[in-house]
């Protein structure tokens, strides 16, 4: 009798209905699980990028392996599992194309028992591929209804907490892999075909918006104080270490002073979070032109050739990482910019993804009232 092969989940695009297989089921690169860096996965720097960039780098390590542990204790107000986590993990990953992230967290995902085959599970399993893939890829759409819809599936809310979190995080892993790649001459993607995130409606940042409310429970006792993420404290100290390592993150980041507004302000119009947007509001001539939409930016730019660098290449490593490559990452050196100063920078436009995807994952925009 001819031996039938079983896939599981060893195929590279990971299936939102998970099954336990009894036989061993390997990846694709199986060897990408098995990483030194779980945040960069081994890619090596060139010696003095890597010993500037030495601070936020390890932040970003620390935090990777504190949200993709290999054991994860399941409680009744912490459902989500190491599946659970790594699952979403690579839902991303796959939204933005970079093949590295893919690998690796296909390679973790592959042996792990999945959920039960009910169709309760399968429903939950569903509705977390769905709003960890919105939440990538088309962040805008994201409202409190999507929430509600996680909540309907037994989520608590350190579980949707935690989800935003995983999500904006893999985020700005895929972009600071997309900028060591292209500043190593690298390839970011092997397969073809991923699409360009579409800008957010102009119509969101029509009226000018300051405050910003959660619709989600939260904790009311932290001593944490960071101004970019002080109205997303009391949800964020669900996880206190995770909190104090991204508030240290944010510091070693803003270290490199030159253009942040600039791309703080461009991440917020792509994504979609009116809030990050008008707390960075400053220079009105560049909110006009960011308004009326990338011809009119690039006009903006056209004066001030290191600035428009930054915003080509911000442009890009936020639309499509994957298709991020050194023709966007050389006119940053060009620009009287060190290999190092152009890597942080990119590293801090994707932390500003990670910042919006929080915003607009947790809670919504409110008008100045």
């Amino acid at each position: 009798m001819e031996q039938r092969r079983v896939y599981g989940k060893s195929q590279w695009y990971h299936e939102t209905q998970a099954r336990n297989q009894a036989a061993d089921v390997l990846p694709l690169v199986p060897e990408a699980a098995h990483v030194a860096d779980r945040f960069l996965l081994d890619l090596t720097l060139p010696e003095q990028v890597s010993d500037e960039c030495q601070p936020w780098l390890h932040l970003s390590s620390k935090i990777a392996v504190h949200l993709f542990p290999n054991d994860v204790t399941v409680t009744r107000l912490n459902t989500f599992s190491a599946y659970d986590r790594l699952s979403t993990a690579l839902t991303v990953a796959q939204v933005f194309g970079v093949q590295r992230l893919c690998n690796h967290y296909a390679a973790r995902l592959a042996p792990l028992p999945g959920p039960d085959s009910s169709r309760e599970s399968n429903h939950r399993l569903a509705q977390i591929t769905q709003y960890a893939r919105q939440l990538a890829g088309s962040p805008s759409v994201i409202c409190s209804a999507s929430r509600q819809q996680l909540d309907a599936v037994g989520l608590s809310v350190p579980d949707i907490v935690l989800m935003a979190q995983i999500v904006g995080f893999v985020g700005y892993q895929a972009r600071v892999m997309a900028a060591g790649q292209a500043l190593l001459g690298l390839p970011v993607r092997w397969l073809p075909g991923m699409p360009v995130q579409d800008e957010a409606p102009a119509s969101l940042f029509e009226t000018q918006t300051q405050d910003w409310k959660s619709d989600l429970a939260a904790i009311e006792n932290h001593n944490f104080s960071n101004l970019q993420l002080n109205a997303l404290l009391p949800l964020l100290a669900w996880d206190n270490l995770l909190l104090k390592l991204e508030i240290d993150l944010l510091d070693a980041l803003n270290a490199e002073p030159d253009y942040t507004t600039l791309v703080a302000v461009l991440n917020a119009r792509i994504n979609g979070s009116a809030s990050c947007f008008w707390q960075h509001a400053q220079d009105e001539s560049l909110l006009l032109a960011i308004q009326e939409g990338e011809n009119a930016l690039q006009t903006w730019g056209q004066n001030n050739p290191a600035a428009l660098a930054v915003i080509q290449a911000v442009q890009l490593l936020t639309k499509a990482p994957d298709r991020f490559s050194a023709a966007q990452f050389t006119p940053l050196i060009d620009n009287n910019r060190s290999p190092a100063q152009a890597f942080t920078l990119l590293a801090l436009s994707g932390i500003n993804g990670w910042l919006n995807r929080l915003k607009i994952g947790l809670g919504e925009a409110l008008p100045v009232t």
